[in-house]
């Protein structure tokens, strides 16, 4: 499909699955006045109606939250399955989830109370976890003074591990507030606010940024580290670069949405068939299909029986059987 024909329809699906999203919901709202909530505007002062208040103060903000996330983690997908040459690696596959989680099932476990640029407690730690889970992913894999894909992955594996047996070991510690750290872990989001919008829009965007300035460096590495060299690309600069990229985008959704799979991993590798591996085009478009696709499935979750379903069980409902039609397909180019 025409470039100039796919960018447009997918910035329209996702415009139109956030408005389904705001009219559709199970606090008894209907469509159509929830349609009117929206187009009358943001409520102002303490009398404001019902249905402004539910459609601007609670479905908006989430359903443009799944929107941030869904892009951010479709646009980390891509950066890393062209990085590893692997169309089945995901945003997690050097550390993030597996530092995330420990950061945040930490601060619920301690009973933390801190907050920072925007993020509150849960949020923050869980950020920062997943970025220090890459750092040591780095330092550790790194060796002669360069840090080889395969070297990063296996470190990615192991230290993922490792962050999932210090999870087990906080969960059976504090048994007494297992079920919020369960919930999280699961992708659970409840109570979304613009404040959470706000908070990771910044880091997503730097993300988008600097990954994008590197298309062109990531179509020569995804080819091959000498193909790459040939073609005058300081490997070791740019492979920096795309990898704080991606762990950027992968970290600020993770820390304001919980851990939210597929998404990363089935998108950017569908629309990869669909449009070819130049990144140039690829990232902004998996992005674009990406929040489309989780405010597709953060709906289903509040209104499908049963309602309030973790965003995460959904995706993994959708994903899994949609990642093994893929894998029966020839594979991607």
């Amino acid at each position: 499909m025409k470039r100039s024909l796919l960018l447009p329809l997918l910035l329209a699906a996702g415009l139109a699955a956030i408005a389904a999203a705001t009219a559709f919901g199970p606090s008894g709202l209907g469509p159509g006045e929830a349609i009117r909530a929206l187009l009358a505007g943001p409520p102002s002062g303490p009398d404001a109606a019902t249905a402004s208040l539910v459609v601007w103060e609670l479905r908006l903000p989430r359903a443009v939250l799944a929107w941030v996330v869904g892009a951010a983690l479709a646009f980390s997908g891509t950066i890393f399955q062209g990085l590893f040459r692997n169309p089945l690696a995901d945003p997690f596959v050097i550390g993030v989830s597996g530092g995330a989680s420990v950061g945040a099932v930490a601060a619920i476990a301690f009973g933390a109370s801190i907050s920072f640029l925007g993020l509150d407690t849960v949020p923050l730690f869980a950020f920062a976890g997943g970025v220090a889970a890459v750092a040591v992913v780095y330092l550790i894999g790194r060796s002669g003074g360069r840090a080889s894909m395969e070297t990063l992955l296996l470190a990615g594996l192991a230290v993922g591990a490792f962050c999932a047996a210090l999870t087990t070991l906080l969960l059976w510690m504090n048994a007494g507030g297992i079920a919020e750290m369960v919930l999280w872990l699961m992708g659970h989001r409840d109570a979304v606010r613009w404040s959470h919008v706000g908070a990771a829009l910044p880091y997503v965007a730097l993300a988008a940024a600097l990954g994008t300035a590197h298309a062109r460096d990531l179509n020569a590495l995804s080819m091959g580290e000498e193909q790459a060299q040939q073609l005058g690309v300081s490997v070791s600069r740019a492979r920096r670069a795309l990898l704080a990229a991606g762990t950027l985008a992968a970290a600020a959704s993770v820390a304001v949405s919980g851990l939210i799979g597929f998404v990363g991993l089935i998108v950017p590798h569908a629309m990869r068939r669909l449009i070819g591996a130049d990144h140039r085009r690829l990232l902004p478009e998996a992005a674009l299909a990406g929040g489309a696709f989780l405010v597709i499935a953060d709906t289903a979750a509040r209104i499908l029986p049963p309602s309030g379903l973790p965003l995460g069980i959904v995706t993994g409902l959708c994903g899994g059987p949609f990642f093994l039609y893929i894998l029966k397909r020839k594979p991607a180019p």
